[in-house]
């Protein structure tokens, strides 16, 4: 369903948030616009500086770091799925590992997530349920048990 040119639902989708250049072309494609009318209108508003991969991918990261949302390889992964190129993913994850530390991340999830958490008293199962959910967040093996000894007082 096509309602003006693909120029205007470019302007129409990134007014609502920053988007990466892959889920751009996806939405366009999917409202049934051609391929030569897309191309023409992704470089305009890249020209014009609307749409920017680089910028994308350091708020979407950020935000996701500051959140609990991802670290690592998940961040990485989700950055990929949403059509951000390699190396400007490298560079950007890059950039946020200087600023955020993993055991800092790992220790505000924790406490946000499980405040009154003793690792001492734990289940087994209770901890392998803890382990599981930030493995599947990204954060590595190594850094969940050093957080859950630090827990262990």
């Amino acid at each position: 369903m096509q309602r003006g040119t693909a120029f205007d639902c470019c302007l129409r989708i990134l007014t609502l948030r920053d988007h990466s250049e892959g889920e751009l072309r996806k939405k366009l494609s999917a409202k049934g616009y051609q391929e030569p009318e897309i191309e023409a209108s992704v470089a305009r508003v890249k020209e014009l500086g609307y749409l920017d991969d680089l910028r994308f991918a350091r708020s979407y990261a950020s935000s996701a770091l500051r959140n609990g949302k991802g670290v690592g390889p998940r961040l990485k992964l989700e950055l990929s799925r949403r059509g951000v190129a390699g190396p400007i993913v490298n560079q950007v994850l890059d950039e946020l590992a200087q600023e955020y530390s993993e055991a800092g991340l790992l220790a505000q999830l924790m406490e946000r997530r499980y405040p009154g958490f003793d690792a001492a008293t734990a289940s087994d199962k209770e901890k392998r349920r803890i382990v599981g959910y930030l493995q599947r967040k990204g954060f590595s093996l190594s850094a969940i048990f050093r957080e859950l000894k630090a827990h262990e007082d």
